[in-house]
């Protein structure tokens, strides 16, 4: 799996990138289905806006992809609101997947096939 952080009006310094990849990545853990992470960290320079600091992230993975934005007064704040709402959004994409019976995991094919060895 591949983290790409980008920026728009923002320097991307090897901080932001570490902090970036050690909380996005935590979601890894979660979904082994996912095949690219893709992050774009923005400053709004006008200022009168209330959130400066936006952090958006497209998560692709085998059978879809999940895409959040959020948005806070600091960068760090913004990328842990982000990691928190893509943790929850990549957690309720599995379990849809694995309740529709999800044809490409490997969890399932055990499953299935550990159900028909206790059938017969």
């Amino acid at each position: 799996m591949h983290i790409h952080v980008n920026g728009k009006n923002i320097e991307i310094t090897d901080a932001i990138k570490a902090y970036v990849k050690e909380k996005i990545g935590r979601v890894a853990n979660h979904y082994d289905q996912i095949t690219g992470i893709d992050v774009i960290l923005s400053v709004i320079k006008n200022p009168a806006a209330t959130g400066k600091h936006v952090a958006e992230v497209s998560c692709k993975m085998n059978t879809g992809a999940v895409h959040c934005e959020e948005s806070a007064e600091s960068m760090y704040a913004s990328i842990d609101l982000l990691a928190d709402k893509l943790d929850r959004q990549v957690k309720k994409f599995k379990d849809k997947a694995l309740a529709s019976g999800g044809k490409d995991t490997i969890r399932n094919a055990e499953i299935r096939e550990s159900e028909e060895v206790a059938e017969s």
